[in-house]
């Protein structure tokens, strides 16, 4: 089989170089043991990167032997778009029988690519590389991350624990996943619903060599929320249940205060206990406004139906 490696980056200077040697001889010794057949390319997208990236993408494509199995191509987007619409770009412009995307820092193991061909090869359609440990992260990034992955179990989206974006598809896998449309991307939910053959690859996961993380605590925080509010309308429903929880104690309130006002003479009208509820259930109804607004806000992004990304430039034997 013909495989792809697909590789989204931003601002990847520092390491770029290296990635693309390491891929290389990888996709060599793996053609030398005939795990794969000539023709197999090594795809890198660039996602509107403000760095050199692109001239060092540009440069390892042209180094390219001529005649040489192994295929370097590059890919540039017009603008930033998020790394999940970089993924989608190379996704679509794979050429291989089975495709693998991972992120230019290798901390991903690159040996478990092995273990996904193989996988492959005996008719698995997607393949999940799964960390079994992850020592080189911080206590902090373990932390966010295992909170993330429990959050999107509490609100009822379908992850693989564990797993970022290093997998392996099949063409096939990959052709369903292209027909999903939608403008807010969230390519680990939609991947469980294929329905396809799954396996897992466990590895462990290494510190980045050079540069910097490109999901800062913010982007993590919003990566979540994308993931919840594309795959669940748990937080809608939420809101029904907190409305009950409180509406009805409300009504226990009322019966008392008005017991209190027509059969009591101890009754004292208190500044209190008329801000305090007033500002509480104001809040509440602001926090309803802004999780319907919320979803309201994908609705209206997806009916404008806009383009995702635009393409500004491609390098690469285009034949092969």
């Amino acid at each position: 089989m013909k495989v792809s490696l697909v590789i989204p980056c931003y601002n990847e200077e520092c390491v770029i170089s290296d990635t693309v040697k390491t891929l290389s001889d990888l996709l060599r010794d793996f053609l030398s043991e005939g795990l794969i057949d000539a023709g197999s390319e090594i795809l890198i997208i660039d996602d509107g990167s403000r760095d050199k990236s692109w001239d060092l993408i540009r440069r390892a494509a042209n180094l390219r032997e001529p005649g040489s199995p192994i295929s370097i191509k590059g890919l540039r987007l017009s603008r930033n778009r998020g790394h999940q619409n970089a993924l989608l770009a190379g996704l679509e412009a794979a050429k291989g029988d089975f495709v693998v995307t991972i992120d230019a820092d290798l901390q991903d193991d690159v040996q478990a690519i092995k273990g996904m061909i193989e996988h492959a090869r005996q008719g698995v359609d997607i393949v999940y590389g799964v960390r079994s440990i992850r020592d080189a992260d911080s206590f902090f990034k373990r932390f966010t991350a295992h909170f993330f992955y429990n959050l999107m179990g509490f609100f009822g989206v379908e992850l693989i624990f564990n797993h970022a974006d290093f997998r392996g598809m099949s063409s096939r896998a990959v052709r369903a996943m292209l027909q999903y449309t939608e403008v807010n991307l969230f390519l680990r939910g939609i991947l469980p619903h294929l329905g396809f053959t799954t396996a897992l690859v466990f590895y462990e996961r290494r510190k980045r060599q050079a540069g910097e993380t490109k999901y800062p605590l913010r982007k993590m925080l919003s990566f979540a929320w994308q993931g919840v509010t594309s795959f669940s309308i748990f937080p809608l429903r939420m809101l029904t249940f907190i409305g009950l929880s409180i509406a009805l104690p409300s009504f226990g309130i009322i019966i008392w205060v008005l017991y209190q006002h027509y059969f009591s003479a101890t009754t004292v009208p208190g500044w209190t206990s008329t801000i305090v509820p007033l500002m509480f259930f104001s809040g509440l109804q602001f926090l309803a406004f802004g999780i319907i607004g919320e979803y309201l806000g994908k609705i209206y992004l997806e009916t404008k139906r806009r383009p995702r990304y635009f393409i500004a430039e491609t390098i690469g034997d285009e034949n092969d």
